[in-house]
């Protein structure tokens, strides 16, 4: 069995703290280990470093290398540009068809939260065990605890089979971020789950997906497959990636395809997708005020508070509700449930071209 972690992306919605060169996975926001290092301890237990892949970019891959040290240097594959998902996922395919091309492939994202690794190792190995079995890409889904709109949602199907205990059933479909309203019938029609954006399954069954519902991108990978080992390589690879689409794995292929299963994910998960989702999974004080240091909170009537403030003293008075991240050059604030938009931020301050401050 291979691991593929994707570590790509900016982050953009844990700016200030996240920037273009230290981008979330590579912080330690949630523990004194950072969120890619913690990535690689989980799985560690289940499959081992030399079969551990990794997918960045050229600005993170020193970083990334220095921080996950025992992933070997050649499992570490640089994409020239930032192409989405599916490029990506189909890329790290490549590599490990070289070495083993039946092999079982689980793709995870590099900056999730889970607390419950153990439970997580357990559902990964039933997953490669079902997809082991047949042409299928199964998908891990979470059920729901609220009708968030930032999430894909997956709607299960009749029950396909049973592993260990566990029940893997058909999808019957794959819905992309739907609306508030749209979520609440989700919640409210039941058999819906969130998409974790975690999918497992054979190295050919998903390069022949990739070649069916994608055909400009599996071109692309041919050029590259034709290349690799020589001293074009690095020329085969930027082509390509000039030329292919910019697309999710999950619009361009789980989508359309009709072999796909899940199987629900209950071992604490959160996407870490925003400053809310670090307040929802952080200690509280008796007020709800979640503090990355309470040396360096006072507060004084105030509630429901995330405050991110490594070396300066934040004193909250008679507020609620607000998120305060303070770093060397930067100060957000902003009122918690609206994180998400902190993204908004950063597009402005491209537009300025404030470079300093991205």
């Amino acid at each position: 069995m291979y691991a593929v972690i994707m570590a790509g992306g900016k982050g953009t919605r844990f700016w200030p703290k996240s920037r273009e060169k230290m981008p979330k996975h590579l912080l330690d926001i949630v523990s004194p280990m950072t969120i890619i290092q913690e990535t690689v301890e989980r799985i560690a237990p289940l499959i081992p470093e030399e079969n551990i892949l990794i997918v960045t970019g050229q600005s993170h891959a020193e970083e990334l290398m220095r921080q996950v040290p025992r992933i070997p240097q050649e499992n570490i594959i640089i994409e020239p540009l930032g192409r989405n998902t599916a490029p990506c996922i189909g890329l790290a395919a490549l590599h490990i068809k070289r070495k083993s091309p039946h092999d079982v492939m689980v793709v995870l994202p590099a900056d999730h939260l889970i607390t419950d690794a153990p439970r997580f190792r357990q559902l990964l190995s039933i997953a490669a065990d079902m997809a082991s079995r047949g042409d299928y890409l199964v998908t891990i889904g979470i059920r729901p605890t609220s009708p968030e709109t930032g999430y894909g949602y997956i709607e299960k199907g009749d029950l396909k089979a049973g592993i260990n205990g566990e029940n893997i059933y058909a999808v019957k479909s794959i819905r992309e971020k739907p609306a508030l309203k749209q979520a609440k019938a989700f919640l409210k029609k039941g058999g819906f789950y969130w998409n974790s954006g975690m999918f497992v399954w054979n190295v050919d069954t998903i390069l022949g997906a990739i070649e069916k519902w994608l055909p400009q991108i599996h071109d692309g990978l041919l050029h590259i497959e034709d290349a690799t080992g020589t001293d074009g390589e690095k020329e085969a690879l930027r082509r390509a990636y000039n030329m292919i689409p910019s697309i999710s794995i999950d619009y361009g292929v789980m989508e359309k395809a009709d072999n796909i299963l899940l199987i629900e994910g209950d071992f604490g998960w959160s996407d870490m997708g925003s400053w809310d989702a670090l307040w929802e999974v952080s200690d509280k004080d008796e007020n709800g005020n979640a503090a990355n240091c309470r040396d360096l909170f006072v507060g004084v009537d105030a509630k429901n508070s995330l405050i991110h403030s490594p070396r300066k003293l934040v004193a909250l008075l008679g507020v609620e509700d607000l998120i305060v991240v303070d770093t060397e050059d930067s100060l957000l604030i902003c009122k918690r449930g609206s994180s998400q938009d902190v993204k908004k931020v950063v597009e402005i301050l491209e537009d300025k071209k404030k470079k300093e401050y991205l």
